[in-house]
Formats: structure tokens, C-alpha cells, sequence
């Protein structure tokens, strides 16, 4: 196994699945806790998240950002959730530098949503290490997106983990309802559509991942819309030639959602 920098900070991305692993017990929010713990501890969280578009370019510039529970049906608990965990100022505005060509927006009033913070409350439960938000713009394509990632690479050298929060395969129209509840039930084409874009990742292909429209009819039911799938080119983005990376939670939920995570830099 290649060895990278010692001072670099790993990238993560992270399958999210449903908001309320936030509260239940699950084999998967314990996977992410391990990985924090394994990792050095950061300064500071960077996280792209499939639940911020925006029509530009934007962070979280607030230093206390509160929480947004963006969403709706679920039990009256998971409302009452909280993580109070700082947000970066600092950080927020460094984004708008290493980013200079993005025209970064500095949003000082939007909180944390939940494809952050029900992730970031397993894996730093004690809130302590401040985390700013990057929004996904709408307007640039996989290639932009994977272009503009790449500015975010010197954070990795500073201490900052760059965190993306999504699903590799994630298309809720098609759950099982029925299954949702048993162990890696996974229909053909989600498996079918996961092997391929695995094995895309192992190979380092990032012009296919980028064109994943083009990979058949498995990978765009897995891929129905770009919000969930583009964090994890965020991160993959990031990775440099003499890091490795490592694939996790690759069990799947209700047919049609996976809960694959990727490790850059091991």
C-alpha cells in the first residue's frame, strides 16, 4: 500500500441514507464513527452535501449556524435533534480565496442541513471541531464540479477534512418499502450499477464517473438526479497519486439505495 504525506489530511465521503440514523440503531453510523476516530482530528469540516443547491457558488459564513431539519414526515424526535456545533468564519472566507475563480458567495445565514450534521453528530458527537458548508451549484457540470473541487486541496495540508455527504446509488421512487428493514437487500440493477461504478473508483476513472450518464440504463437508475452523487466526485477529486482508497458500507437499503462510503488517503 502506497503511503501518503503524514501532514495530509484524509477526504471522506459518506452514504447517508435516511435522516433517521441520526436517532436508530444501525450498522452503519458506527462505520463513520470508527472512521473519524481512525483519522487524524481536523481543525476544521469542509462538507459538500447533496441537500444544499444553490444557483451560484456558496458557504456557510455564520459562526453559530444552527441546525436545518429539511425535511418532513418523520417522528417528532428527530426534530428535536441537536448538534451545536461552531461554524467558521475564517474558514468560510479562505474557501472564497482558494476558490477565487468560483465567484464564492458568503451565505451568513444558513444553518447546517441534514446531510451534514446527521452524519457529523456519530462522527464527532461532541461537536467540537467547526464545519462550513459548500453548496452544490446547480449551473456547472460534473467536470466543473470536479474542477472546482481541486482548489480545495490545499485545506487537506492545513488540517481540514473534506467531507462529502450523499449516496452512490439513490433512488427513492424505486424503494422497497417492504424490505427496507432487511439486512443488504439490494435489486439487480442497483448491484449492477454499484460493481461498475466500484470498479470506476478503484481504476481512478474520473472522466467516465463524471459522465455517468453515459453508462447504461443500471447507472442512471442509480444516478436519477446528480445532488446525491456529485459529493462523492468532490472527493475523489482530491485524491493524489500516492493515496489509496478505501471502500466501505457498501450494503444497501429498500433495493435502491447503497450506502457506500470512500476513503481517500489511508
Amino acid at each position: 500500500m502506497n503511503t501518503p504525506s503524514s501532514t495530509r489530511m484524509p477526504a471522506l465521503f459518506i452514504g447517508h441514507g435516511s435522516p433517521m440514523l441520526a436517532l436508530e440503531s444501525n450498522p452503519f453510523t458506527p462505520r463513520w464513527h470508527q472512521a473519524a476516530q481512525k483519522i487524524p482530528r481536523p481543525r476544521a469540516i469542509v462538507c459538500i452535501s447533496a441537500h444544499w443547491e444553490s444557483e451560484d457558488s456558496a458557504d456557510t459564513a455564520a459562526a453559530e449556524p444552527g441546525l436545518i431539519y429539511d425535511f418532513y414526515g418523520f417522528p417528532p424526535a428527530l426534530y428535536q435533534v441537536q448538534y451545536p456545533v461552531a461554524g467558521s468564519p475564517a474558514l468560510a472566507a479562505q474557501l472564497a480565496q482558494v476558490l477565487d475563480h468560483s465567484g464564492l458567495r458568503q451565505d451568513g445565514q444558513r444553518g447546517l442541513d441534514h446531510g451534514a450534521w446527521a452524519v457529523l453528530k456519530h462522527m464527532y458527537p461532541q461537536a467540537d471541531v467547526p464545519v462550513v458548508q459548500l453548496s452544490l451549484n446547480r449551473n456547472l457540470s460534473p467536470k466543473q464540479h470536479i474542477d472546482l473541487a481541486r482548489g480545495l486541496q490545499p485545506l487537506r495540508d492545513e488540517g481540514v477534512l473534506i467531507l462529502g455527504s450523499g449516496n452512490l446509488v439513490h433512488n427513492l421512487r424505486l424503494l422497497d418499502w417492504q424490505h427496507m428493514h432487511e439486512a443488504d437487500f439490494g435489486f439487480d440493477w442497483a448491484r449492477r450499477a454499484q460493481t461498475l461504478l466500484l470498479d470506476l473508483i478503484r481504476r481512478r476513472d474520473l472522466a467516465t464517473l463524471a459522465d455517468y450518464a453515459a453508462l447504461g440504463d443500471d447507472v442512471r437508475r442509480a444516478i436519477p438526479t446528480p445532488e446525491h452523487f456529485l459529493p462523492l466526485l468532490y472527493v475523489l477529486a482530491l485524491q493524489q497519486d500516492d493515496e489509496d482508497a478505501l471502500i466501505f458500507n457498501t450494503e444497501f437499503v429498500g433495493g435502491s439505495l447503497d450506502m457506500t462510503c470512500v476513503q481517500i488517503g489511508v
